[in-house]
């Protein structure tokens, strides 16, 4: 199957939205925009592009349809957070069987 991934870096993890966490805020916009799974990473430390020094969180969305990810940086967009972001086509598939079958 053909499909997008959103990465999205959230690297100031103190700042609130909506009183939750900026990830929190992040996976229910996902939610709320229709897009079923995520996945959250931590990342220990890490440099910019600036060269600053900081800890950050990134996660991880994957979907066949275009239009949530449209719908998600829409939201995203208007919730007042500094957020990276990148966007690539990717394939995805499942491999081998389910125990049992």
């Amino acid at each position: 199957m053909m499909g997008s991934q959103l990465t999205v870096y959230a690297a100031n993890q103190s700042h609130r939205v909506k009183r939750m966490t900026v990830v929190e805020w992040l996976l229910d916009e996902a939610k709320q925009a229709g897009i079923v799974g995520a996945t959250v990473i931590e990342i220990a430390e890490g440099v910019d592009a600036k060269g600053k020094y900081h800890a950050a969180r990134f996660f991880e969305l994957a979907d066949h349809d275009d239009a949530r990810f449209d719908a998600l940086l829409a939201r995203l967009r208007g919730g007042g957070v500094r957020l990276f972001y990148t966007r690539a086509p990717i394939e995805y598939d499942m491999l081998g069987t389910e125990r049992g079958q």
